[in-house]
Order: C-alpha cells, then structure tokens, then sequence
C-alpha cells in the first residue's frame, strides 16, 4: 500500500506524510505556491526530488533531512519514492515561519534579510532527537482525543528543533535516548515486531535481540512511537488486516491469519475492539462484497 496524507495545521503550514509499503517506486507531486519552505524528512528507505522536467535530481536518503526554498519560482513536489520507505514533509509560509520566530531573528541567519533572497538547497543529518519527533508525527492514532492539537504541537517542536540545536534540553524524560546507537536499537526492534507480526518474539527475546535491557526497551519504544511494543503492534496489525479487506483479495479468515489470529472469531473481536465494527459490517458499509 502506499498513501500520501495532508494535514493543515494552519494556514500557510502543512504536515504530510508519505508511505509506500509496496514493492515498487512510486511517484507523488504536488503543486507548491511561491514562498513556501520545504522541510523534508526520510524516515525509512529512499527517495528522490526530480525538477525541470526530469533534467535534475535532488535524492533524500535514510535518516537525511533537505530544506527547500526558491524566492523566484515555485518548486512542485515531484517525489519518487523507493519500496519500504517513509517520508515525513513540512510545508510553512517563509512570512509565516519567521513571525513564529520574530523575537530570535537575530540569532538564527536564515532569518537575515539578505540570506532570505538566496536559493536553499540543504541536506542535514536526522539527529536523534528529531527522529523521535517525526516518529510520533508519522505513528499517531488516526480521530484520538486532541489530534490536532497534538499534531500542532508536533510540527512546531519540529520546526524548534531544526533551528536550535540543544538536544538536551528535550529529552529529559528519557536521557539515554540522546545516544544514537539506542535510537537504532528501538528503531530495530520496531522493524522486528512488524517483520514477525504473526508470531512476535517476547519482550525478553525482543531485548535480547536488539541489545537493550528491558527497561529501556518499553520506556524508550513507548517514548519513539507513543505506545508499547505490543500495543504498537496491535494498531498496527488492525490497520494492516484493513488494508488487506479493503483491497478485496484475501477474505476475513485468510487476514486473519496473516495477522497472527488463528481462530476468526478472535480476529473478529480484535477488529471490533480497534475499530467498533466487525469486519464483515466494515466491507458492508464500504459496498464490498463479502466472500
């Protein structure tokens, strides 16, 4: 499945994010007015910025962020995007991005007059700090309570942690996680849950199998992605097993057990208890025939 989802934060300020999960590239554009910076952010994978018709190419690699921004022509987002990757993008108003900072222009260049008028094409590493960010932002729970809200606040934490580079400051609820080498242990186990999503490993295996001790591993997971592992992957697994109803090839016994459920009965009761509705009723109110 691939998707491309846009969120308006507010005027003059999107988030959206980009998922391919397929097995081939696929392409994604959109058209961006005049004086609009472009954060963009890849998670997973790989992608690519293609401009002018083909005749040049901007790649944006694993854990690699690009800022974009032309004061004399409009830059459209024309973006393919490998198998398995995922790609995090902000959209902000150079007008409006600047009154968020109006009272620290001095001590941020970009904000310099003068620096305003030049073209931006830069690369920058995703430091660990950013990629718990763009890891919540890209994870959250679709209709919670204070979504917007929430997503607000994400995107702006982002923007502040572009500009200001004290990662200590933000992460004193889970200090340990300043280490990069422990971001990777979490982001590895993440990948192992949803690479054995049938039969996950116990937690206890799980930590065994990425280094960390248990602790660490359920208080930093929970930190990254806003849940524990299992809860984790039990969201992940439902809108996964919806997917697969929506795309009409398998039937609800045959999801079910690609998920890990081998009674229909208690993939049933899971689907429910995710969504408040049977499969069957779901394809129903899709007008998709049920097998």
């Amino acid at each position: 499945m691939s998707s491309m989802e846009e969120i308006k934060i507010e005027h003059d300020f999107w988030v959206i994010r980009l998922e391919n999960e397929t097995n081939q590239t696929e392409i994604f554009t959109k058209k961006i007015p005049l004086g609009l910076i472009q954060f963009h952010y890849n998670l997973k994978g790989k992608s690519k910025f293609v401009f002018n018709d083909n005749s040049y190419f901007l790649n944006l690699l694993e854990e690699k962020s690009l800022l974009l921004y032309n004061p004399q022509k409009e830059l459209p987002m024309q973006l393919e995007i490998a198998p398995n990757s995922w790609v995090i993008s902000i959209l902000i108003s150079i007008k409006k991005l600047h009154a968020l900072f109006s009272n620290e222009t001095e001590n941020i260049p970009f904000f310099n007059e003068e620096f305003q008028q030049k073209k931006l094409y830069k690369e920058e590493d995703i430091r660990p700090v950013m990629s718990i960010v763009l890891n919540q932002l890209f994870h959250y729970k679709n209709n919670f309570s204070a979504q917007n809200l929430y997503l607000k606040a994400k995107a702006y934490e982002l923007l502040s942690l572009y500009f200001y580079q004290n990662e200590e400051t933000n992460l004193d609820k889970c200090p340990f996680l300043l280490d990069e080498e422990n971001v990777l242990k979490i982001k590895k186990a993440k990948e192992i849950v949803l690479q054995n999503m049938a039969e996950p490993p116990s937690l206890n295996e799980l930590s065994e199998m990425v280094g960390l001790n248990l602790k660490k591993l359920k208080s930093g997971f929970k930190q990254i992605y806003g849940s524990g592992v299992y809860q984790f992957l039990f969201d992940h697994k439902m809108e996964y097993a919806r997917k697969l109803l929506e795309n009409g090839s398998h039937n609800v016994n045959e999801v079910g057990l690609k998920v890990g459920y081998s009674t229909a009965s208690h993939f049933i009761a899971a689907f429910k208890k995710k969504f408040g509705i049977t499969p069957k009723k779901y394809l129903l109110s899709l007008h998709i025939k049920v097998n």
